[in-house]
């Protein structure tokens, strides 16, 4: 069976990783029955990270083969299948049979991922299916599925775009994706991207965010196929790199280590996929044809007769013997991950405007098998604490602010069981005032870098001329707490007490447009009490 047929034109990736606004938020641990999302990361119910290591068997054309070749590639040392299924395109397979099929999966501790071969090359392959047959597909089977979801990812429809008419996708995959849910179906799902599944045109990397938003569940991710157009290190990890920075799921659903639109860099795809925490599944244990025969992983479905490919992937460098682990789900549940991850640095303020501002800080580290997932931001209220926002990685730019407002921020970091780190220092900064700057206009932003029982140091102060004219010099005011008094301070000259005034130094108070600068003190606090400075203000000369 051939696979796909040549690409009708030259595909080039762009080097360049897409910059992705939105924040796509984590949900929480009770969100999703089984296997699920957590962040750019894929979990088991217990919290347990998992990473796909696998091969795809095509039962739907050689289901006569289907309990040996299981069995093999569980033996090879995978933790993953991918099982191709048909509804009707070709011999339809039945509830049964797809029960059958996922039996199988289990009593070989093998993470079942079953996609629908139907759509493949959909508007440029005759015969091919609409991603919506593929769920009335997966609607006809679902008394197969419920309660599988421990075990099943559904995968609902194997490249369901040629390289015509690639723009439905987004719309497309979205409307399958909220059909599933509505139906009832609580798996882990899993979307191919178009152009055969390469995504040349970028349209899977470009909307994944809209996509993921149409899952009520936010329990989709995204399978990218790397063959020809993924012949470069610098292509393979520019793609990686765009999902991960997005704060986006991705899986390499299929790759082989050769093909007739170009000979894939499997080295770089396996060592990034290792080195990054992504999953990735091999096309094919055996069985293809059409002159795509090099793709067989084994000769004649034999695990003891290996091809090139079939040794490459399964105990090659990073391969699946090296890397696999076996979900727990098939080791009395494992134990679940309570360990929080380290606390974040402590935030810095930069880019202060009137309605919004950029914090970052030192990325946390997570020993608890999980992975670090991200990080969620807050602001003190009252006794509660809302949260103003997420991040996948270490800052996050808060908007919708409101003008000449103080915030005080901190951050905790959040590991894919839901485990969340201890408080950072607190972050303190004013927005300006609305209406645009002109000469004598500044802002100012405080990091409490350290505390102890009676003290803390903050720094930096700093203060940013946010005008379109050059200022001689600044002035900052700021109140303490009842009861605290400065003990210290440099690069400024301070006075005054419980309202402080900080007037610039001789070598610091002349700043150009969009410059900045900065100040620290030391502060002394009665025992016991947790309080910092706040109200900071600042005003230019």
């Amino acid at each position: 069976m051939r696979k796909r047929p040549r690409l009708a034109g030259t595909a080039v990736l762009s080097l360049l990783a897409v910059l992705v606004s939105m924040l796509v938020a984590a949900q929480p641990a009770s969100a999703a029955v089984g296997l699920r999302v957590s962040g750019t990361k894929i979990v088991e119910a217990n919290g347990s990270g998992f990473v796909m290591r696998g091969a795809s068997h095509p039962h739907v054309w050689y289901a006569s083969q289907t309990t040996s070749s299981l069995a093999g590639i569980k033996a090879l040392g995978a933790n993953t299948v991918r099982v191709v299924l048909s509804g009707g395109r070709w011999p339809a397979n039945s509830a049964t049979d797809v029960a059958n099929v996922v039996a199988q999966c289990k009593a070989n501790k093998l993470i079942c991922v079953l996609e629908n071969h139907d759509t493949t090359g959909y508007g440029e392959q005759d015969g091919a299916y609409t991603l919506d047959a593929a769920v009335n597909y997966w609607i006809s089977v679902k008394s197969a599925l419920t309660g599988q979801e421990n075990y099943v990812v559904i995968n609902i429809g194997n490249e369901p775009y040629g390289n015509n008419n690639v723009s439905g996708w987004t719309q497309a995959t979205s409307s399958a994706i909220a059909k599933m849910r509505s139906n009832g179906f609580q798996h882990l799902l899993m979307v191919d991207a178009p152009n055969w599944g390469q995504d040349w045109t970028f349209t899977m990397r470009d909307n994944a965010a809209s996509v993921l938003s149409a899952d009520s569940q936010r329990n989709t991710v995204f399978s990218i196929h790397m063959y020809g157009v993924f012949d470069t290190a610098a292509e393979i990890n520019a793609y990686f790199t765009a999902f991960q920075t997005a704060g986006l799921p991705l899986v390499v659903g299929e790759f082989g280590n050769m093909h007739s639109d170009g000979d894939p860099d499997e080295d770089t795809i396996m060592a990034q996929a290792q080195s990054r925490g992504l999953g990735y599944i091999g096309w094919s244990w055996s069985g293809n044809g059409g002159g795509v025969e090099y793709l067989d992983m084994t000769n004649n479905f034999n695990a003891s007769s290996l091809t090139s490919w079939g040794t490459r992937i399964f105990n090659g460098a990073n391969g699946i013997a090296q890397t696999s682990k076996q979900a727990t789900i098939y080791t009395g549940g494992g134990t679940p991950d309570t360990t929080a991850p380290t606390t974040p640095g402590t935030p810095a303020a930069s880019g202060v405007t009137s309605s919004g501002v950029t914090l970052s800080w030192t990325a946390s580290t997570d020993s608890g098998g999980s992975g670090l997932a991200g990080y969620n931001v807050y602001r003190e209220q009252g006794t509660t604490d809302p949260q103003m926002g997420q991040s996948t990685t270490n800052s996050v730019t808060l908007t919708g602010l409101s003008a000449s407002t103080q915030y005080q921020v901190y951050v905790r970091a959040r590991d894919g069981a839901g485990n969340l780190s201890g408080n950072s220092s607190l972050v303190t900064f004013t927005t300006t005032a609305g209406g645009g700057g002109g000469s004598g206009g500044c802002s100012v932003a405080a990091t409490t870098q350290t505390q102890w029982s009676n003290g803390y140091v903050v720094q930096p102060v700093t203060v940013t001329n946010t005008g379109t004219s050059a200022i001689t010099g600044w002035t900052v005011t700021f109140t303490l707490p009842s009861g605290h008094t400065i003990t210290g301070s440099w690069n400024a000259t301070l006075s005054g007490g419980p309202s402080v005034t900080a007037r610039n130094a001789g070598h610091n108070g002349a700043l150009a447009p969009n410059a900045s600068t900065s100040f620290g003190f030391q502060g002394s606090r009665p025992n016991g009490d947790t309080q910092v400075p706040s109200g900071y203000a600042c005003t230019a000369s």
